[in-house]
C-alpha cells in the first residue's frame, strides 16, 4: 500500500514502481509515508542523516502546512539570563533550513516561530523581533530593506502578533536600549522571540549563545510542515534526543 501510493504522489516527477518500492524502503522515507498514511502522527530524524535529508522525504510527501511556503528551522535556547527573553527562554530562526529567504518568507517564518514559542517553549504572549544591523532607519541598505517588508507582511498576516522590526539584537534584548532605539515599540527591550535576517546569522549566533554564553539548545524544530516532523544533529546526544522527542509527542498531542 505505501509502494503504491508512493508511486502516485510521485509518479508526475517520473518515479517508477520499481524505484518508488526501493525509496519506501529507506526510513527517511518511510516515517513521512507512516505519517501520510495515518499509521503515525510525529517523526523525529537526523541522527544519522543531514538536515536535508530529513527535509526532502518530508516535503514530498507530507508537505507544508496550509498558507505557509516555507520551511525553518527554529531553535529554543534556554539561557542563564532570566532578566531577558521569558526568563531567560528564547526562540530563534531559522537556524537550520532556508538560507536566504524572502521579505514573504521571513514574515511566515515569523509567525511560526512565533506559534513554536507558544506551543514548545510555554511562552503565551510572543515578542518578536525582526532582527538586522539596523534599528529604525539607523542604516540604509537592501538586506534592511527586506526586513522592513517582512514586518510589514507579518502584521498584515497576524494582526495581532506582536511583532517589530528592523531592531538591533541590543535594542531587541535590553529595555533601556529599546526605549532609547525604537520609544513606544512594545516589543524592544523585551523580545522573546528572535528572527534573523538569513540562515548564515541565525545558525552562527545560536551556536555562539550555546558555546560562549553556556545555553541549551534543544532542536531544531522544523517549522511550515504539514505534520510534527523535527530534526536532530547528527552531533546529538542521548539528552537531544529525548528532549526533541519529547517535543514532537507534545505537539501532537495538540
Amino acid at each position: 500500500m505505501y509502494v503504491e501510493t508512493f508511486y502516485n504522489l510521485r509518479k508526475g516527477r517520473g518515479v517508477s514502481k520499481d524505484e518508488a518500492a526501493k525509496t519506501i524502503s529507506e526510513d527517511i522515507y518511510y516515517g513521512p509515508m507512516m505519517i501520510y498514511m495515518g499509521d503515525a502522527d510525529g517523526e523525529v530524524s537526523g541522527a544519522e542523516h543531514t538536515t536535508a535529508d530529513t527535509v526532502r522525504p518530508a516535503l514530498q510527501i507530507v508537505k507544508t502546512a496550509p498558507c505557509i511556503s516555507v520551511v525553518s528551522g527554529a531553535m529554543v535556547m534556554l539561557t542563564k539570563k532570566p532578566s531577558l527573553g521569558q526568563n531567560g527562554i528564547f526562540i530563534f530562526a531559522d537556524v537550520a533550513i532556508t538560507a536566504n529567504p524572502t521579505a514573504l518568507q521571513l514574515a511566515e517564518i515569523a509567525i511560526c516561530s512565533a506559534n513554536t514559542a507558544k506551543s514548545v517553549a510555554g511562552i503565551e504572549n510572543p515578542k518578536v523581533a525582526m532582527l538586522s544591523f539596523s534599528t529604525k532607519g539607523s542604516a540604509e541598505h537592501e538586506l534592511v530593506t527586506k526586513v522592513i517588508e517582512a514586518t510589514k507582511i507579518a502584521r498584515e498576516m497576524s494582526p495581532d502578533l506582536q511583532i517589530d522590526g528592523e531592531l538591533q539584537a541590543d535594542a531587541s534584548l535590553i529595555p533601556s536600549i529599546g526605549i532609547k532605539k525604537s520609544p513606544g515599540s512594545t516589543v524592544a527591550g523585551h523580545a522573546n522571540v528572535l528572527i534573523f535576517p538569513d540562515l548564515q546569522s541565525g545558525n552562527i549566533a545560536y551556536k555562539l549563545v550555546e558555546r560562549l554564553g553556556d545555553a541549551e539548545a534543544i532542536g531544531p524544530i522544523l517549522q511550515g510542515l504539514g505534520a510534527p516532523i523535527n530534526d536532530l544533529s547528527r552531533g546529538c546526544s542521548v539528552e537531544d534526543i529525548v528532549n526533541l522527542v519529547a517535543i514532537t509527542v507534545n505537539q501532537c498531542i495538540k
